[in-house]
């Protein structure tokens, strides 16, 4: 009973120690500074270096009372040393406010050497029993792992034994105060102080040390459970390529195992047309010092011992080590991963994109073949009903016939137009479009187009207003091309404006632009009508019964010969209040004869 009741208080006290024990070990955690919680080993020396200064500016604070109590009021010299004793919090905060480990090892180091040389001083200088201490400065400085603070803190501890020295020459150390040890115990006390300190240095290296060791095996552990996981194969180069390590994932894209991979195990399974790629992209990677990424084919092995090649992709980039350390053996890490599926898509992505663009092409020269086709007896039709229409050989008698000829010749002249547009989007899309560019007035060009629909708004009740801006330089372009860009802007305003409404053309001179706008104040266009217009044969009203005739070419004629001028079209409305269409072509453009294709093929690297 009694036995059962010990071992319950052994535990509850084994239990309160590990809290304790865990609880500062958090609390010094999150003292360290944020740059240096990315890395287990880095937070480890943080924390064990604050811990460290921390503890031990306490129990110099903690001594301070009993030292009162035994010596009664201290000294000057005395007060002086205990305070700074407590020097080691504030580097203790420095570092946890900068991060600076490096800095903050320097300034310990020189404090360090600073306090030992001042209490030796106050104790006999150089025969002081603290000289030992002196030995700890450099054993310290080295759980910064950097040989240059080792060596400043070595030359700290002998500049401060120069000093006692150079100090004990001139008669200027005190007398010893007064201790309750003789000079043989104090030394011995000295030493083995300076020992027990030492030895607890030796143990926070061991420690540091372990906590090294075991950062280093998770971080094995990771990387070993990632590449045994990854579908993706990773592979190790040396610097001539070899493949030094193979992730268990080499068996499933090369249907071998791994060990087959390694060495120039994985450069004979590389297609023999391919490998020249695969070697280009390993030099490249290790000259370049930069990610390669390269596609050839690899020979696979079936369940059926077959051999069949399929696409790969590997991604390979040079070893770089962490913090600008140099490694013995630079290599290449690759990442490759089997791409069969998206080759086979991208080849059927362009057989479907080669086949449409032959059903383009096929029906682009149908549509011009049947525009000349169409063309002759049109221009026949027309003819023959104007000479009807006008009565050149003799009256017709029947009023009627005049009607008949009348529509005829407004309906072929109807067609001929239809077929033009035809003709000309036919032209733009297949490239074959030619214009010639050369210097006009552009406000000759618009009185020119407005005079000619200007009877055309007169039937409709329309008023046809003009608006050019003074002192519009000469524009480079194709004047044709222009004055049928206007005349199909001006016909699609009156087309959809109501009796007694207006149409207003103006132009200016704009950012080294010259701006075309035809506004009207007709039906307007919906909303969700507007990205549509400009494609061939799309209107924004596509009901078989729409009050309004065309095919929808005038906006695609329109758009696509202002693409060929390096300029744009443009339209805004609102439903019911109007339309503006706004054509902007630049001053600037080199006078020459272009025939380019609408859309240009962009070409990208990789």
């Amino acid at each position: 009973m009694v036995g059962d009741v010990a071992e319950s208080a052994r535990s509850e006290v084994r239990v309160f120690g590990n809290e304790s024990v865990r609880g500062l070990g958090v609390y010094f955690g999150s003292l360290v500074h944020d740059s240096a919680r990315g890395d287990a080993l880095t937070l480890a020396r943080h924390q064990s270096f604050i811990a460290s200064r921390l503890l031990g500016g306490l129990l110099a604070l903690c001594v301070f009372p009993i030292y009162l109590v035994v010596g009664g009021k201290p000294s000057f010299l005395d007060a002086a040393a205990f305070l700074w004793l407590l020097s080691p919090i504030a580097i203790a905060v420095f570092l946890s406010r900068t991060g600076k480990f490096a800095a903050a090892h320097l300034v310990s180091a020189a404090n360090f050497a600073g306090l030992v040389a001042y209490c030796a001083w106050l104790t006999g200088g150089l025969g002081s029993g603290l000289i030992p201490w002196m030995v700890v400065v450099p054993l310290e400085a080295a759980l910064a792992t950097d040989r240059r603070i080792v060596g400043w803190a070595a030359a700290a501890a002998g500049l401060g034994l120069a000093v006692l020295a150079i100090l004990g020459v001139v008669g200027l150390v005190p007398p010893p105060h007064a201790l309750p040890l003789s000079p043989q115990e104090f030394a011995l006390f000295g030493a083995a102080s300076a020992t027990a300190y030492a030895a607890g240095l030796a143990v926070m290296v061991q420690l540091v040390h372990k906590q090294s060791e075991t950062a280093v095996r998770a971080g094995e552990e990771r990387y070993r459970l990632l590449a045994q996981n990854a579908n993706d194969m990773i592979t190790r180069h040396d610097d001539k390529g070899r493949v030094v390590f193979a992730s268990p994932a080499a068996q499933q894209l090369l249907g071998e195992p791994t060990k087959k991979a390694l060495g120039d195990g994985l450069f004979e399974h590389v297609h023999v047309a391919d490998r020249p790629a695969y070697l280009t992209a390993l030099s490249r990677c290790q000259a370049d010092n930069e990610a390669i990424a390269v596609e050839f084919r690899v020979r696979r092995t079936g369940p059926d011992g077959a051999a069949r090649y399929s696409w790969a992709e590997m991604r390979c980039r040079p070893m770089r080590p962490a913090d600008g350390a140099k490694l013995d053996r630079p290599g290449i890490v690759a990442i490759t991963r089997d791409i069969t599926d998206r080759k086979a898509q991208e080849a059927e992505l362009l057989r479907a994109r080669d086949e449409a663009e032959s059903a383009n092409r096929s029906k682009t020269q149908f549509l011009a073949s049947m525009s000349h086709e169409l063309r002759t007896p049109l221009n026949a039709i027309i003819g023959f009903s104007e000479i009807l229409n006008r009565e050149l050989f003799g009256a017709l008698g029947e009023a009627r016939y005049r009607d008949y000829s009348r529509l005829i010749h407004e309906s072929g002249e109807h067609l001929l137009n239809v077929v033009n547009d035809i003709l000309d989007m036919s032209k733009i899309e297949a490239g074959k479009f030619k214009i010639v560019k050369e210097p006009f007035e552009v406000a000759s060009l618009i009185n020119s187009c407005c005079d000619i629909m200007r009877h055309t708004a007169e039937q409709k009740s329309l008023s046809l207003k003009v608006d050019i801006a003074p002192r519009i330089p000469e524009l480079a372009a194709d004047k044709r091309a222009c004055k049928q860009m206007l005349l199909n802007m001006i016909s699609n305003a009156i087309k959809f404006t109501e009796a007694g409404g207006w149409v207003r053309v103006s132009a200016c001179a704009k950012g080294g632009n010259v701006v075309f706008t035809v506004a009207d104040n007709g039906i307007g266009i919906a909303d969700q009508d507007l990205p549509k217009l400009g494609s061939p044969f799309v209107q924004a009203n596509s009901s078989y019964d729409r009050s309004h005739e065309g095919a929808g070419l005038g906006l695609s004629v329109v758009k696509g010969l202002a693409r060929l001028h390096g300029g744009t079209l443009e339209l805004a409305s609102k439903l019911g209040e109007g339309t503006t269409a706004t054509i902007t072509l630049p001053l600037d453009s080199p006078l020459e004869t272009i025939e380019a294709p609408l859309h240009a093929p962009a070409v990208s690297a990789a």
